[in-house]
């Protein structure tokens, strides 16, 4: 199968070439991909920045996300059939999207939402998940609080945005200039600026901040919440009991605990919490977020879409930090 992948690890590697197809257990779903999306996180993993924690094997197919049809299934899967329409975010362990085949356990897969058409299904499962994995999940958001996204015209910004408002949140994001009224838009109460203002000087007592940026503005965002609120952070640093969560060995667990050392001893200064979050591919609440969508309460958000044969361009693209929303790929020209 024609599929884009690394031999190494490096900033601008990546080719287009032959693999074998992949190899079907017994609770795995062959899909035939008709489309994917780029994230911050492929470009994290082709320079090598998890491979602590995530020994891959050369070659590696690139590729966190995932729509199209059911080829075959693995003698033990119940849930799907040959020609179903599904989406996924691939368990972390065995990514490879940017391919005409992949092979995904079932617990991670949901039938597409009914709605969206291929490029648009690719685009949602992994920025989704993160986001109710982040309001949901860990911090349980309910009607009435305040809610700090930050990079609200970014692909996990755009749905967190819509997610935070159907929670019943009050909610507020940074953007630049130019994506004001934009991030307005999608359903956000405040927009700050961030080249014209400074959030950490406009917004205060709020119950929870996600955070997927640098470590100025990790540390900003404590100043923002109010006693025992949560900051989220999607960027790291990653904590101890990340490493507990993800079977890392004690030395790893030791390097983590000091890495967030730092963030932890402010945040407990400030009366607040911290926590890392590194989203898992989860088939039931994608069927959850399937709902919301074809309930039109959260709808993708689309910069602009590449061809198979242009992943390297799509990955520079990303690479750059100027997307609003997410970044597709169809597959439409591989054969």
């Amino acid at each position: 199968m024609k599929a884009f992948f690394i031999e190494r690890y490096g900033k601008q590697n990546g080719r287009i070439g032959d693999l074998p197809d992949p190899t079907v257990g017994a609770h795995d779903v062959l899909i035939q991909v008709h489309a994917s999306s780029v994230n911050p996180l492929d470009l994290k993993i082709r320079t090598g920045e998890f491979k602590m924690i995530l020994p891959y094997q050369m070659p590696l197919v690139l590729g966190n996300d995932v729509a199209g049809v059911v080829v075959s299934t693995g003698a033990a899967v119940k849930r799907f059939k040959p020609g179903d329409e599904v989406y996924a975010r691939p368990p972390e362990s065995r990514i490879g999207t940017f391919a005409e085949r992949i092979a995904v356990d079932e617990n991670a897969l949901a039938l597409k939402p009914s709605n969206l058409d291929m490029k648009e299904a690719a685009c949602m499962p992994l920025v989704s998940l993160t986001a109710w994995q982040a309001l949901v999940e860990i911090a349980q958001v309910k009607k009435g609080q305040k809610v700090l996204i930050h990079a609200g015209s970014g692909g996990v910004g755009t749905v967190a945005i819509q997610l935070a408002k159907h929670l019943g949140a009050f909610v507020a994001t940074t953007t630049s200039t130019a994506n004001v009224e934009w991030v307005k838009a999608l359903g956000a109460d405040v927009v700050v600026d961030y080249k014209q203002q400074d959030f950490a000087n406009e917004l205060r007592d709020y119950d929870v901040v996600l955070n997927s940026l640098g470590g100025d503005v990790l540390k900003k965002s404590l100043k923002v919440l109010k006693p025992g609120g949560l900051l989220i952070s999607l960027s790291g640093p990653p904590t101890a009991q990340f490493a507990q969560e993800q079977g890392l060995s004690w030395v790893l667990g030791l390097i983590m605990r000091l890495l967030s050392s730092g963030i932890r001893r402010q945040a407990r200064k400030n009366g607040v919490r911290y926590r890392f979050l590194f989203m898992r591919a989860d088939g039931i609440q994608l069927q959850k977020i399937t709902a919301l969508i074809e309930a039109e309460v959260i709808k993708p958000v689309i910069d602009r879409s590449f061809s198979f044969d242009q992943i390297a361009e799509a990955l520079r693209y990303v690479e750059q930090g100027r997307a609003k929303g997410k970044i597709a790929v169809t597959l439409g020209q591989a054969s």
